[in-house]
């Protein structure tokens, strides 16, 4: 018995020794820098494979002797494989070294940024190459279509909350930077036409990047406080297909794909389709979609130094055009909350159609290591087709031209044109050393045109009839006007009830139109630039400066053709210091030109000619990166001063009269924050105080006055946290809030009041699904977003949810 025992307790060791002794594989994957590549893909055979962990090890555990190639694969990053022969009870430990892939080193965006992150490292608009967004002495914020999928968010406005400094205006395309309106609008670094109308879709949009303070020696006439680019999504080399399903309240139905990868064994062909389509209602009355995108994308890489991109975007809105809130009463003493937030102005057969095509051709050519040329061009066409009611922005008049608080004036515009955009960027960008010190020289050329051709006209039915025939709305005609029987005038489209609103099938009909053709118009801008990037040990130096010149045509290809011809040197000088490999200190000064329109310069009734806009901007800060560069931080603090600002006089006799307001200054602090912390914990938070006042102004009532939607407190935060404990693997919650302080209107008695919306999900994935499920405004905060007077309020919206289902294959 004892024999037998013992027999068993050797063999228990043996077995145990063995187990001990059984073969693995274990290592660590890096980039160059020795930073850890969190989530990279390692593969032993066909079914066998894991992922590096937050430190970038991973570890294969007993595996039979035999020979074996192992694989190692992380998006943006070279593969690798390396051929191995495992004897038994070996311990191999295999370290692998990746490279990034030829992808990060294009100067112009050819093929697709393959990152999985809250946080982006390079941006291209900023400088005309591919820069580390540490490296650039200007704050860049951004939010990446990472953010744009845990939030569901499917329009461009559904994310500017993210961005520091950035707020709603209106429901449109329409923002404040810094406290300065937006102006034109951007995509790949290329001007195109502004709609100011239908908000931008996401669908084929890989990130929105925002160059804060003046950007004119990059991309000409621009606002001061900041310029957008929407960066679209180009082919990949892996292939990745995705499609989505959402659903959600106030009659949601959106679905998108994504789909891209090698045409061709080679990868020298690339491919990316975008496909996307939303039908949905609103919480607002009357206000509905209906749009659809079509994006496809072709890269092309016939040889290691020659890249083209061709990029088609197609997209369709059909809906409202949403013009906002009225509430009750013009005075100091209105109550905001006296109409619904849903209560909008409008007839049940009004439209808003647009259709926007456009279409962008880049090339890279490297001609050597030092020398490169960079091109892109851009065709952009949109359509409009208009028929809406909407507020005169005056309230009803009484028998003794008082306003009745309860009644809105009315007015209705219907609309047909078209504006075509032109927009070229061509430069060449060559490196080189002088002594101890790193150049890289961008020189180029661009040209932007936008024109509205020949057939672009609207209509207007306004004001009140008039005895003996036809409408005014000119004050003076006060005592002409036609009356009812309490004497009231009567108004050519009927007043809007607030108390009692009907809705209705509109007869145009019934109303007197006055017919207003557009003349046609072209204005076309050209620029020279130069721009040195040096690096000298810790230090960076950016010098650049840009001669602008801007042409403004009225009658367009008419006999009466007038150019009005203006231009402006614009420099920009920067300084970074590397505290060390982490944390950089930054400063720059730069300049912006805004020349205004031919319309003000040549209309005798406006009191022109004026000065073109300018501003400067000094700014300072720092950049940083931590928890092993996967999460970003930057700091701003900054100044800008905005002369010449041109505004109406609010002349009773002359409405067309205009004058320049003098002076705007703004000053504040900015911080964003983007990445993770843990492997599976991303944030995106965001905080911004900005002081925007008007400082100089002919009108005293102004001085020192804050300016319209430009909070001087607003930030937010949201982060999605991945549990990874074996039961509750691939559950996710997400969790945000922002807030944004109180904000005055154009009316200076009407102030918004300051409001915290907060925002709760979960998700789950499981296999290739993918569900998500999202609450926005948890606590149904009645608040508004933006706003331009009492009869023009954008309210929020009230408590909603979304639920999408997404499958990748």
């Amino acid at each position: 018995m004892k024999t037998y025992t013992f027999l068993f307790l050797a063999v228990l060791c043996n077995i145990s020794f063995l187990r001990a002794q059984a073969t693995s594989i274990s290592g660590k994957v890096t980039d160059p820098d020795g930073i850890p590549l969190i989530g990279a893909n390692i593969k032993l055979t066909q079914d066998s494979g894991t992922t590096a962990d937050y430190e970038g090890n991973y570890k294969f555990s007993n595996i039979p002797s035999g020979d074996y190639i192992l694989s190692v694969s992380y998006l943006g990053f070279e593969p690798q494989q390396k051929q191995i022969t495992l004897d038994a009870n070996e311990k191999l430990k295999i370290n692998f070294t990746l490279t990034p892939s030829s992808e990060q080193l294009q100067e112009v965006e050819i093929t697709g940024r393959s990152e999985k992150s809250y946080k982006n490292n390079l941006t291209f608009a900023a400088t005309k190459t591919a820069t580390p967004i540490k490296d650039i002495p200007q704050a860049v914020s951004y939010v990446t279509k990472e953010v744009f999928a845990d939030q569901q968010a499917y329009r461009v406005n559904d994310i500017i909350k993210n961005i520091s400094g950035v707020n709603m205006y209106s429901y449109y395309d329409d923002f404040t930077f810094r406290g300065f309106r937006s102006g034109d609008t951007y995509i790949n670094g290329l001007r195109v036409v502004g709609l100011f109308g239908p908000e931008p879709l996401l669908a084929n949009i890989e990130r929105v990047e925002v160059i804060k303070g003046p950007a004119s020696a990059m991309f000409g006439n621009s606002i001061p406080g900041g310029v957008m680019n929407r960066v679209t999504k180009k082919p990949l080399e892996q292939d990745r297909k995705a499609i989505n399903f959402t659903l959600g309240s106030f009659n949601t139905l959106r679905t998108t794909a994504d789909f891209t990868g090698p045409i061709n064994d080679s990868k020298t062909l690339l491919y990316r389709l975008n496909l996307a389509y939303e039908n949905s209602d609103s919480f607002r009355d009357l206000q509905e979609k209906k749009s659809y995108v079509i994006a496809p994308s072709i890269s092309f890489l016939p040889t290691d130094k020659t890249r083209i991109n061709f990029d088609l975007v197609i997209t369709r809105f059909d809906g409202k055009l949403d013009r906002g809130q009225p509430i009750f009463g013009a005075t100091s003493g209105s109550d905001i909350y006296s109409t619904p937030v849903s209560f909008a102005i409008g007839q049940t057969s009004d439209f808003h159609k647009t259709d926007v095509a456009y279409s962008t051709l880049s090339l890279n050519h490297q001609f050597s290591k030092s020398l490169s040329f960079n091109a892109s061009y851009i065709k952009y066409v949109a359509q409009e087709d208009l028929e809406e009611h909407r507020t005169s922005n005056q309230f009803a008049l009484d028998a003794n031209g008082d306003p009745i608080p309860t009644l809105m004036g009315m007015q209705v515009i219907t609309r047909k044109g078209q504006t075509i955009a032109d927009n070229l960027s061509s430069y060449f960008v060559y490196k080189t050393n002088t002594g101890a010190l790193e150049h890289k020289i961008v020189a180029g050329f661009d040209y932007n045109a936008q024109q509205q051709p020949v057939g672009n006209a609207q209509s207007f039915a306004r004001g009140y009839l008039l005895q003996g025939g036809g409408a005014s709305t000119r004050a003076a005609d006060f005592p002409n006007f036609l009356r009812d029987e309490n004497g009231n005038p009567i108004p050519n489209v009927p007043h809007f009830d607030l108390q009692n609103p009907t809705y209705n099938v509109a007869r145009l009909s019934d109303y007197i139109f006055t017919n207003s053709p557009a003349d046609p118009t072209k204005y076309y801008t050209y620029g020279f630039y130069v721009q040195d990037q040096i690096k000298w040990q810790k230090f960076q130096f950016l010098l650049g400066g840009r001669q602008e010149y801007y042409n403004d045509i009225s009658n367009f290809d008419q006999p009466d053709e007038q150019i009005t011809t203006q231009h402006k040197f614009l420099p920009r000088v920067g300084l970074v210091y590397g505290v060390n490999p982490d944390i950089n200190l930054y400063g720059t000064y730069t300049e912006s030109f805004q020349p205004q329109g031919v319309a003000a310069l040549n209309n005798p009734q406006a009191g022109g000619p004026f000065d073109p806009v300018t501003a400067y901007m000094v700014e300072t800060g720092a950049k940083g990166e931590f928890f092993n560069k996967r999460l970003a931080a930057n700091l701003a603090v900054y100044y800008i001063e905005n002369n010449n600002i041109l505004v109406n006089a609010n002349d009773t006799t002359n409405p067309e009269l205009l004058r320049q307001r003098g002076q705007e200054q703004s000053k504040g602090i900015e911080l964003d924050v983007n990445g993770r912390i843990l492997p599976n914990l991303s944030i995106t938070a965001n905080y911004a105080y900005n002081e925007a006042i008007i400082s100089e102004s002919d009108d005293p009532d102004e001085v020192n006055t804050r300016k319209e939607n430009a909070p001087l407190h607003q930030g937010g935060i949201f982060g999605k946290y991945t549990f990874t404990e074996k039961n509750l693997e691939g559950l996710g919650i997400t969790l945000g809030s922002n807030f944004v302080g109180k904000r005055n209107t154009l009316e200076p008695t009407l102030q918004l009041p300051s409001y915290v919306v907060m925002d709760a999900g979960v998700s789950y994935k499981v296999d290739r699904f993918n569900i998500r499920f999202l609450v926005n405004n948890v606590f149904d905060k009645t608040h508004w977003v933006g706003g331009y007077s009492y009869t023009r309020l954008y309210p929020g919206t009230p408590r909603n949810y979304l639920l999408s289902v997404g499958y990748t294959f």
